[in-house]
């Protein structure tokens, strides 16, 4: 038996499937995979069959005619092809991850495609499709010339690589705001805006934080996992930044907005603190929060936390409000845009 890879207009009406693969059936092939792809001209069936070595490929587009099968592309095909299309995509899907910069070959491998060729001026084509020519922009910029003969592609094959594109730019949107920190001591870091993803590692940030560490960033205990997913992904114009030692996060800055005033906390690892990683954090929350028009920023911190009432005056902050052992500092933001209503205080 052989391997082939049939493709073939179907009428989208009761029965004309069944009508094709029946035809197929006559001749001993089996039909091992399908997928079926919906176009302006009809259900468009792509089939993965075991057909006898003896079978010609005049003999395969007679088989598909005499169904009722129009426009029939028929070539060999190799085993891989026997890996279903969402678990094939699913692992492209997942190389990009790890290696942002292999889109092209994702998209060849996705679409069976003759060649992709880079372009440099993504205006030079809009991003769309026809038969043998798709073009995609490119998140790194310029866009691809995806080329291929035969078949003509599909309304689903070009959803697909859409999906490969934006995962693409969503990880090199991601590489971009990492940064490094070489720590006083030798030590480097990695410093990033935090997502959903990192749960788990924030999670053990807090494990691993003593009582007093909990005590002086949440003023009262450890917070619940639902607390932990707002603070990763937090509403409006707020911001979450890891810095993380190889794959373990060993502190966490919080920007959560309210108008335009922000509220900023942090919690290091205890076998972290006092490296500067608080101040590097809260350095980079008050650039974006120049970036984005905020007024001012207020951190609430324990009246004995003494480092991050040092770190805040360092960086501007005016005088502290004290109410028994919480102090409010308040960090004005330089260059905010007067006139706009500011917020009386956080809840």
């Amino acid at each position: 038996m052989a391997l082939w890879r049939i493709r073939a207009t179907v009428d989208d009406r009761p029965g004309y499937l069944s009508v094709l693969t029946a035809s197929l059936a006559l001749r001993s092939v089996n039909i091992l995979a399908v997928q079926v792809h919906t176009t302006e001209a009809g259900a468009v069936d792509d089939f993965l069959v075991d057909a006898p070595e003896t079978m010609t490929e005049s003999e395969l587009l007679a088989s598909v005619a005499k169904g009722r099968g129009r426009d029939a592309f028929v070539a060999r095909a190799e085993a891989q092809g026997l890996v279903d299309q969402p678990t094939r995509a699913l692992a492209l899907a997942g190389r990009l991850v790890h290696e942002s910069d292999t889109l092209a070959e994702a998209l060849v491998a996705l679409l069976d495609a003759t060649e992709v060729r880079w372009r440099p001026d993504p205006l030079l084509a809009r991003p769309g499709y026809e038969a043998t020519r798709m073009i995609l922009a490119d998140p790194a910029g310029g866009s691809f010339e995806v080329l291929r003969a035969a078949p003509a592609f599909t309304p689903a094959e070009y959803a697909r690589a859409q999906a490969l594109v934006e995962l693409s730019g969503a990880m090199l949107r991601r590489q971009e705001g990492q940064t490094t920190l070489l720590l006083p001591d030798g030590a480097e870091l990695t410093l990033r805006a935090a997502t959903i993803d990192d749960l788990d590692a924030v999670r053990d940030l807090h494990a691993r934080s003593s009582a007093a560490s909990l005590q002086r960033r949440y003023l009262s205990g450890a917070p619940t996992d639902a607390r932990l997913v707002q603070l990763l992904e937090p509403p409006g114009h707020g911001r979450t930044l890891l810095a993380l030692a190889g794959d373990r996060v060993v502190a966490m800055g919080n920007l959560l907005a309210e108008g335009d005033l922000g509220e900023v906390a942090m919690l290091v690892d205890d076998d972290w603190q006092r490296r500067g990683i608080g101040t590097a954090l809260l350095r980079r929350l008050y650039a974006y929060a120049e970036q984005g028009n905020f007024a001012a920023l207020i951190a609430h911190t324990a009246a004995d936390n003494v480092a991050m009432l040092r770190t805040l005056r360092r960086l501007g902050g005016g005088a502290a409000d004290r109410d028994g052992t919480l102090v409010s500092v308040t960090l004005p933001i330089a260059g905010h845009r007067a006139g706009k209503e500011t917020p009386a205080a956080f809840g």
